[in-house]
């Protein structure tokens, strides 16, 4: 009965809900085909000209870049593809040809030092164009993709600029030779063939990936048809009003193979669900944020998991906790009491509609609260709170807003500053961070609660949490905004063991340790939360490995990965928009979802 109340759903709500894939663009080539397509791009794919090692493209965030087309048809494909490693500008050369000249486009890139131009055959018979890559081949970081027969490279005999040589010609070609650009794919091929004095056979640049690509199911060896459940689960979400909309990303052997958005941002459907979205990650901020600072000063030797807070807070050493170790803050056991009480003890002196330097921390919009608010009230009743299950798994948010005070004394750095500079810009994330409402646009960002007891305002680039807002939306909790992009990346660098884009985050050895079961009276790792062994409770998912390691959030996200998968699993969604709702928890949609992927897994090709 409940499958045919499904089956029916599904025919009524896919007349409104929005689906999106990895890809802008659709491409002619599906499942098995594409696969069989890309082989044939990859045999047919040349790196030259690569002896300083620019491709694949590192060091993320020193490069502003611009892809620059002009006659290419594939163009928006492979700008799609681009966009999923870094930020990009395109521009349309052909608007620039003629009329304009390659001087104003000159002029309106300066401010890029990496330009990647797409060229053809056709665009080297332009003077204009030979012109452009010419004054540009020594101030800029120059990348060229051409797609072409090979014939015309002699032209290029005076350029030491890298080219990516593909011959063939298809969609699949462009998005191949898009992510060799960052990695997210091999060279492996050289020159066949003698074309010029200069490029000559079997002459060019071996490259290895280094970062994920985006390609289709089959090309880790699962039949597309196979994950088709994901969208069931989805559409039973929305259907029960669970949440208005979500986003699932899946990425298995370093590979996104599933991408989609589904619903709207609301109940109001005024705004489509995209894969490029923002969301509140609530408690996955422990994870993504407090406790990867953690992992690299651990590593650095500037903190040490058996020392205590009173080592490095000196207001601590007068309270009851300054002998609480920092490992038993990581791991749920330093006896904290779940939370603190937040806006019920604000007084109507606390906090302002406009702001001033008497009130300059931004809560939400026409809300401030008055300065030293945390050092003079919060932090002094966190000192204070009693222990009372020393040794025992109570899980606290607390922890991490201590491990935050911990970390920005060790470092002198804010939290969200560290993070950016060490973790998320080097990595290609172009949406985590804090205070998302300062660098997006609302209609980027998913809404959670209309709050009508604390902040009364619907919470749209501000953080839910009520701890974390009154800390002005960073704390070592939650405040944390992301895409699911962004998640797969930091998650996809853990599974390679602190690896990715060439760059090495943490040493293996630290990864392991930090999510690996350290607890004797939990399933928990070092701020990561695990598979539990307790087999009736089927978390994360009840296919999941015992290796699993992630952690969820109140907002109605998770992330997980899977190391005897080789598997990343991402779950964002706004499960309390409007209001709290225990449904998202109570249909199991998180964990069902998870399941369809080790399913189709199974069942393999």
């Amino acid at each position: 009965m409940r499958k045919n109340k499904w089956r029916f759903c599904v025919i009524i709500l896919s007349g409104f809900i929005l689906v999106q894939s990895a890809c802008a663009q659709n491409p002619p080539f599906f499942g098995k085909a594409y696969v069989n397509e890309e082989k044939l791009v990859e045999k047919a794919t040349v790196l030259l000209n690569n002896g300083q090692g620019l491709v694949p493209l590192k060091a993320l965030s020193e490069l502003t870049i611009a892809s620059i087309h002009f006659s290419y048809p594939y163009a928006a494909g492979f700008d799609s593809l681009l966009n999923k490693y870094s930020q990009i500008k395109s521009f349309n050369g052909m608007e620039y040809v003629g009329m304009k000249g390659p001087g104003v486009l000159d002029f309106d890139t300066k401010l890029y030092n990496t330009l990647i131009v797409q060229l053809t055959d056709a665009d080297l018979a332009n003077p204009q164009i030979i012109s452009f890559i010419n004054d540009n081949r020594v101030a800029k970081n120059l990348v060229i993709a051409f797609f072409g027969n090979g014939n015309s490279l002699a032209k290029f005999d005076n350029i030491n600029a890298p080219i990516i040589l593909a011959e063939r010609s298809s969609p699949v070609s462009a998005y191949y030779s898009a992510q060799a650009i960052f990695g997210g794919v091999p060279i492996t091929q050289n020159l066949s063939r003698t074309v010029s004095s200069k490029y000559r056979v079997n002459t060019g640049f071996i490259t290895v990936k280094t970062r994920l690509q985006y390609t289709v199911p089959e090309d880790a060896g699962i039949n597309s048809n196979n994950l088709l459940a994901i969208d069931n689960v989805a559409y039973e979400a929305m259907f029960d009003q669970a949440t208005p909309g979500c986003v699932v990303l899946v990425a298995k052997d370093g590979k996104v193979i599933f991408n989609k958005a589904y619903g709207y941002h609301t109940y109001d459907k005024a705004i489509p669900e995209r894969v490029t979205d923002i969301f509140d990650m609530a408690s996955v901020t422990k994870v993504s944020a407090t406790t990867m600072e953690t992992m690299r000063l651990t590593e650095e030797g500037r903190i040490n998991l058996d020392s205590t807070m009173g080592t490095y807070l000196s207001l601590a050493r007068n309270s009851n906790k300054k002998d609480v170790r920092i490992r038993e803050l990581l791991l749920h056991q330093a006896g904290l009491i779940p939370d603190i009480q937040t806006y019920e003890k604000l007084k109507p002196t606390d906090i302002s509609i406009d702001s001033s330097a008497i009130y300059p921390i931004k809560v939400s919009d026409h809300f401030y609260l008055r300065k030293d608010y945390f050092k003079d009230v919060m932090w002094p009743d966190i000192l204070n709170s009693p222990l009372k299950t020393r040794g025992q798994y109570v899980y606290s948010d607390l922890s991490m807003v201590i491990m935050k005070e911990i970390l920005e004394t060790v470092t002198s750095t804010p939290l969200n500053m560290y993070l950016h500079q060490n973790f998320y810009a080097p990595l290609g994330m172009q949406t985590a961070g804090f205070l998302p409402y300062k660098r997006f646009s609302r209609d980027q960002i998913v809404p959670t609660e209309n709050d009508e007891v604390f902040r009364h305002s619907l919470l749209d680039g501000y953080v839910h949490d009520p701890t974390a807002a009154l800390l002005g939306g960073v704390s070592g909790n939650a405040g944390l905004f992301a895409s699911a992009n962004d998640m797969a990346i930091l998650y996809q660098m853990l599974l390679n063991g602190g690896t990715y884009g060439g760059d090495e985050y943490f040493k293996t050895q630290t990864v392991d340790q930090f999510t690996a079961k350290q607890s004797d009276v939990s399933r928990r790792g070092l701020g990561f939360d695990r598979w539990d062994p307790i087999v009736d409770h089927h978390y994360p998912s009840e296919l999941a490995s015992p290796q699993t390691y992630g952690h969820t959030g109140y907002t109605g996200t998770c992330i997980w990965v899977d190391p005897k998968y080789n598997l990343v699993y991402v779950f964002l969604s706004n499960r309390v928009n409007p209001k709290v709702s225990d449904k998202l928890s109570s249909l199991r949609i998180r964990p069902r979802i998870q399941n369809v992927v080790y399913e189709a897994i199974e069942k393999g090709l």
